[in-house]
């Protein structure tokens, strides 16, 4: 019939690591309408693990048997290539072992909706309650940093970014204690993501009244056939550019994620600092080297800018925190610093897939050590719960020498010591840079490092060479999530800072089928 409207070809097998995801949160919405209270967690721990076992498991299947994949599903709108099985590798892994520590009942509040410090608070306080909604609320943010990394359509770009961040405002205000500071936390992150995602709506709409399609390669092929002298395209990359920049936590663009990092529950924290990293890069990547890769020209030298800045506000203000949770926080900004060096050292092909799986491997290492360093944190513990304070944290090993000694390695690999996983990251993105012409850039980086090492050695020299003090902070007994955590993270980091070619080797495979249409 003339006029018929032409079904979609989606290819759900392509799909299904992230659409099992996304299936297991929406059981998890039935288990807490329909289970009763005390099988609700019994239910959802299995159903969640399971699920992004089974997502991870998928992945690799798809790779064993298909290949690295060099295509896009759902017609067109989203890129199920190299480095995006790579991404979502990283964060499934990554969400794994955040889960584990999601797991300790003791994070969360016992009634949200109840005042802090009330009666009813108190009474919830004692019936042992728990929110078990966390589980498919934090299913739902995986599965939207799935999508997020992998959108070949800034519309779509744009659902994932908010399927993502919509659970992870309202995780973020459901700390057990310091409930004041949670809400702060959740209220301060909810606006200022409302106002990104907002620059980023904008900059899709100016995007699109340039090329006339808002499909990643549509607009790179409107820049090579119309070329990028236009005030609207320059504006609605600046505005896209925001909005990204913001997931990242780039400077100028980085003051929510200290006060956010410290309020919201450790396990959130460590999630976010994780995987939504990850995915905020996959999604930089697919704008900046896919949508705008024949304007990269123009967007280089504010990229400069941008990756320099963040860098040294990230590792300075860094020295000047005495929250441990902050501290981390604007290390988690330098890091970011650091991989905007490999987005920037851009070239021919082979430069780019070079830099790319730098990038790659990068993620995956610092995520697994940022997962592992939070996990630490949540076991140290003081009379109003997490020490905080550093100088709570003086003479930590002497009282737990194996725990301050596992920190102390986490610290090394952020600080980049060799034979530590932070190591061979550092170099996997500098050496393309250097390569690439971006020497300047890789200068500005190691200086960084080396101020960045300094708050690092700080604190390891706060816990080994300080005395404790009397009323010091007490180590919890790990629970067998949290134990599992910080041991693999701690073997991860070790292996990948020794041996770590065969990640290397697989990250160049996947960098090496980037889809670009």
């Amino acid at each position: 019939m003339n006029g018929a409207i032409e079904a979609p070809t989606i290819e759900y097998g392509q799909l299904m690591p992230m659409l099992l995801v996304f299936g297991a949160a929406v059981v998890g919405v039935l288990i807490e309408a329909l289970a009763p209270r005390y099988l609700r967690k019994a239910i959802h721990v299995p159903v969640t693990l399971l699920s992004l076992a089974g997502a991870f498991a998928l992945i690799i299947l798809q790779a064993v048997r298909d290949g690295v994949p060099e295509q896009a599903s759902a017609m067109g709108a989203i890129a199920v290539d190299g480095p995006a099985l790579f991404i979502w590798g990283v964060i499934l892994v990554l969400a794994f072992i955040s889960m584990l520590l999601i797991n300790d009942d003791d994070q969360f509040v016992a009634q949200a909706a109840a005042v802090p410090g009330s009666p009813e608070e108190e009474d919830a306080v004692a019936q042992g309650g728990a929110h078990t909604e966390v589980y498919p609320l934090a299913l739902f943010a995986i599965g939207g940093m799935l999508l997020f990394s992998s959108a070949n359509d800034l519309l779509i770009m744009f659902v994932a970014l908010e399927v993502m961040s919509l659970p992870l405002y309202l995780l973020c205000g459901l700390a057990r204690r310091r409930r004041l500071l949670s809400q702060e936390a959740s209220v301060k992150y909810f606006l200022l993501g409302a106002f990104s995602s907002g620059f980023f709506l904008y900059g899709m709409a100016l995007v699109y009244g340039f090329a006339g399609t808002v499909d990643l390669g549509g607009i790179s092929s409107a820049l090579a056939s119309v070329g990028g002298q236009d005030s609207l395209l320059y504006i609605g990359v600046a505005l896209l550019g925001v909005g990204l920049f913001f997931k990242i936590g780039a400077a100028p663009f980085q003051a929510w994620k200290p006060d956010v990092y410290q309020g919201a529950p450790t396990p959130i924290t460590a999630l976010m600092a994780s995987g939504t990293l990850v995915a905020a890069f996959g999604a930089v990547l697919r704008v900046f080297w896919v949508a705008l890769g024949n304007l990269d020209w123009d967007w280089r030298p504010v990229m400069w800018a941008v990756a320099i800045l963040t860098m040294v506000v990230g590792a300075i203000l860094a020295i000047t925190q005495t929250d441990i949770k902050r501290m981390l926080a604007y290390s988690s900004i330098a890091h970011a610093g650091f991989l905007l060096i490999g987005v920037i050292a851009t070239g021919d092909a082979e430069q780019n897939s070079g830099s790319l799986s730098g990038i790659l491997f990068y993620l995956l290492t610092y995520g697994i050590t940022t997962v592992g360093a939070f996990a630490v944190v949540t076991m140290v513990r003081d009379a109003g719960g997490e020490a905080g304070h550093l100088s709570r944290w003086a003479g930590l090993g002497k009282r737990s020498p194996l725990l301050a000694g596992i920190f102390a390695f986490f610290l090394l690999a952020f600080a980049g010591i060799p034979l530590t996983s932070g190591f061979f990251g550092k170099y996997a993105v500098f050496a393309p840079a250097v390569s690439g012409g971006a020497l300047g850039l890789v200068v500005v980086g190691v200086i960084s490092s080396a101020v960045a090492a300094f708050f690092y050695v700080r604190v390891i020299v706060l816990m080994f060479f300080s005395e404790p003090a009397a009323d010091g902070p007490t180590v919890a007994l790990p629970s067998v999530g949290t134990a599992a955590v910080v041991t693999i993270a701690a073997a991860a980091t070790v292996v990948l800072g020794v041996f770590p070619q065969p990640v290397l080797d697989l990250a160049d495979q996947a960098a090496s089928a980037l889809f670009i249409r």
